[in-house]
């Protein structure tokens, strides 16, 4: 894995073998802890070696200028990127004066452990010094689930074939040099020295420093307390600046002793609160770390998670290492969202700054359906989130001449961060995206409480968007023209049809909710023609159709478009918007992302299945994928569509986008939608899971390569077991009242604890689609049994 064996397949862990500095920035990433508030990448202990230092706190970002070559009207002003704050990893060791470092010495064993069930990450190394003194060290770390302002690490050191005296320094650093960039627009902007120091305090064993950002104006504080054991005389000091705070333990050690330092680290910030209050919420969180101490902090850390596990995890016969990919997938989800609360879950979640740390549609779209079967309340907790942005929301429709609330296509605090407005502000499918959450949640949870308070009000507004942004013709047809839809390589296209099915769905949720609510209704000043204008205009929505072709057209006149070019195009020359200019790929028939084909998966009951099947070999071969959010799109409707083999192929794609770095952007951290992608095509592919309104189907199949996969899904309360092999499936209501369920359109009725099996029938699809040259996904065989 990322191009080395040591990586070895597991099915509960992630073991690096070996020290790598060729992949180090990617290993950053993959073995970086978050709990959704706090992120840490995996960079060494030490500090050095690193590709790229990240300490970051969800909402925590600087703001900069955005260059344009003309000023244009509606263009936002300033972006925001997420930055490095005070680094509480760093523990730095000197044996014998001499600084532990792997690349002088010699380096006699290296191992790194990412637990998936225990949430630590542990680390193993046995160092000869250039001097001939060899050491163990051993440290496990770990970002609380349970204290959300916590991070943790127990290092230990040991003298192994004779003494040693032996030094560490536990810091708190604010302002570490990153890396140039690299070009890459997809790479954070690098902001120089975005912190201004306040105040530093160190005495005894507890540290800590707050600083404020220059231009964002929030305040950071990190505090650190540590327990230390040792053979005496071992003696402690401590000192602070600006931006460095350090304990400093000194120890002189005989052959098998140890000398074990516990560092708990505590971080708040805030836009609002004065400085002595963070320095007094940060000591706080401290202090409830430190009463529990290290043993405590490790044994909520595995309850939190055998509970996650319960009702998350997804078992996979026949392929080892999609058995891996799939549970590193559930862990990092839910590690970007698990402790977010009312903060956005970012594109990198908190292991990376790529994207500059922002939030796009794919947290709605990908990332939530996977939280709103197994984690709800993260859910509910990101969707007030987008409830908090709307006064930016709002405030962006009246300057784009529009209704309701126009929500941002790259954000970190909720004002648009884009400057590309083609791929930005005409993306206007993030409303429904939003809606589509909304609708989602309370279907599969019954909350009352969040609708009436939060999924009330993000319906409204987003529908108020929709009518306002679309009109009717002389024939009463609805159309939504100038827009872009998930296809960023088809832009400002009338009456794409992704967007069009989705704001349809979202008006029409708007008018049933107001109806339900209608005192929330009348707060919000919805009366009975806005409503009625919101279902007249769902009901007369545009959906391209191509007759001749009998295809549905991914926007009006998309299939009238010359094709692009596949036979003169090379493979290097992938992904295509860092090779050609936009102007080309707007107009030809070529397509990013799946978005017609997602539009079959999210609004599924509008497309039969004859038309599903022509729709898929139609876009297939235009379909590059030149996004990290289209293999698992295409996974679930190649196996609705019969293509098991295809769907395969594409599940690998989408589950190994990071453990294999197949976009070679890895290390700025991991794709939090992709990961998501892999529970996608599992449990909505070959699962077949569907589920709108009151109805949930499945309609199970297996491709041959795997023998049996079986999932865990929370609904309403229940808690449902799927268990699906070659020629059948069966259903186990675990938890909760009777309901039904559908299985290939059949009625099952559930009982509690009583197994419910059915057949899976044979289809027989028609031939494979092809896809555009180069652009094959790789053939995959199964990795073990």
């Amino acid at each position: 894995m990322i191009t080395h064996s040591s990586y070895a397949v597991e099915p509960w862990a992630l073991r690096e073998r070996g020290l790598h500095l060729d992949v180090l920035p990617q290993s950053e990433s993959v073995f970086a802890l978050s709990n959704g508030h706090i992120g840490w990448r995996g960079n060494l202990d030490e500090g050095e070696p690193h590709g790229l230092p990240g300490s970051y706190l969800n909402g925590v970002h600087e703001l900069h200028p955005l260059p344009y070559a003309e000023a244009g009207y509606g263009y936002p002003e300033s972006g925001q990127t997420v930055i490095n704050v005070t680094n509480g990893k760093i523990i730095r060791l000197l044996v014998d004066d001499e600084p532990f470092d792997l690349r002088y010495g010699r380096l006699r064993f290296h191992e790194r452990v990412l637990d998936l069930r225990t949430g630590l990450l542990t680390r193993t190394c046995e160092w000869t010094s250039p001097a001939g003194t060899t050491v163990r060290v051993r440290s496990t770390r770990l970002v609380s689930f349970t204290q959300r302002a916590i991070a943790a690490v127990a290092y230990e050191v040991e003298a192994v074939d004779g003494p040693a005296r032996v030094v560490v320094q536990s810091e708190l650093v604010a302002g570490e040099q990153l890396p140039d960039r690299d070009g890459d627009p997809r790479a954070a902007v690098v902001l120089q020295s975005p912190l201004e120091a306040e105040e530093h305090f160190a005495k005894g064993n507890r540290l800590r420093l707050v600083h404020r950002t220059r231009r964002s104006g929030l305040r950071v504080g990190a505090a650190a307390d540590h327990v230390v054991g040792g053979p005496e005389p071992t003696t402690t000091e401590s000192e602070a600046t600006d931006d460095l705070a350090r304990l400093t333990v000194a120890s002189a050690l005989r052959a098998g002793e140890r000398l074990r330092v516990e560092k708990f680290v505590s971080y708040g910030w805030s836009g609002t609160r004065s400085l002595p209050a963070i320095s007094d919420q940060v000591d706080a969180a401290l202090a409830a770390a430190t009463s529990v101490g290290w043993p405590g902090l490790v044994a909520e850390q595995r309850a939190y998670l055998d509970e996650f596990w319960a009702r998350a995890d997804v078992e996979v016969d026949g392929d080892e290492q999609i058995q891996q990919a799939v549970r590193f997938a559930l862990f990092h989800v839910l590690q970007a969202g698990a402790r977010a609360e009312q903060r956005a879950i970012p594109a990198k979640g908190l292991t990376g700054s790529g994207y500059d740390g922002h939030a796009f549609w794919d947290t709605e779209t990908f990332v939530l359906p996977l939280l709103t079967y197994t984690s709800p309340g993260a859910v509910a907790e990101a969707l007030r989130w987008r409830q908090n942005t709307l006064p930016a929301a709002r405030e962006r429709a009246v300057q784009l001449g529009l209704c309701g609330a126009a929500f941002p296509w790259r954000t970190i605090e909720g004002s648009e961060g884009s400057a590309y407005w083609p791929a930005g502000t005409a993306a206007f499918h993030v409303n429904a995206d939003i809606a589509d959450a909304v609708v989602r949640y309370t279907a599969a949870t019954g909350d009352e409480r969040f609708e009436r308070d939060t999924g009330v009000e993000l319906l409204v507004e987003t529908a108020r968007l929709w009518r306002s942004l679309g009109h009717h013709d002389h024939h009463g047809t609805f159309h939504i023209d100038g827009v872009t839809g998930p296809d960023e390589y088809s832009a400002v296209a009338d009456d794409n049809t992704y967007t069009n099915l989705m704001a349809r769905a979202n008006l029409l949720a708007a008018a049933d909710v107001v109806e339900r609510h209608p005192r929330r209704a009348a707060e919000l000043d919805v009366d009975d023609e806005e409503s009625a204008a919101w279902r007249d205009a769902a009901e007369a929505m545009h959906v391209p159709y191509n007759r001749d072709l009998a295809v549905h057209e991914q926007h009006a006149g998309f299939t009238r478009y010359q094709r692009w070019d596949f036979a003169a195009t090379r493979p290097d020359q992938y992904p295509l918007l860092l090779h050609f200019p936009y102007f080309d790929l707007y107009r030809k028939q070529v397509i990013k992302q799946a978005d017609l084909v997602l539009a079959m998966y999210t609004c599924s009951p509008f497309f039969d299945a004859e038309h599903k099947a022509r729709n898929f070999a139609y876009y297939e071969p235009l379909t590059v994928r030149d996004s990290s959010l289209s293999a698992c799109c295409q996974a679930v409707i190649a196996a609705e569509t019969g293509h098991l083999r295809l769907a395969y192929d594409y599940l690998h794609e989408a589950a190994l986008m990071d453990l294999e770095d197949l976009e070679h952007n890895a290390r700025d951290g991991l794709h939090i939608a992709s990961l998501a992608g892999t529970w996608m095509a599992l449990v909505a592919g070959f699962g077949g899971m569907r589920h709108h309104g009151a109805r949930i189907e499945f309609a199970p199949r297996l491709p041959e390569q795997l023998g049996r996969i079986a999932f865990t899904l929370e609904l309403l309360g229940r808690r449902l077991r799927v268990e699906i092999g070659r020629t059948t499936a069966t259903y186990t209501l675990l938890t909760g009242e009777p309901f039904t369920i559908h299985h290939h359109g059949e009625p099952v009725v559930l009982d509690a604890d009583k197994p419910h099996t059915r057949d899976v029938p044979r289809l027989r699809p028609g031939s494979a689609p092809d896809q555009p040259l180069h652009r094959r996904p790789n053939r995959q065989e199964p990795k073990g049994s």
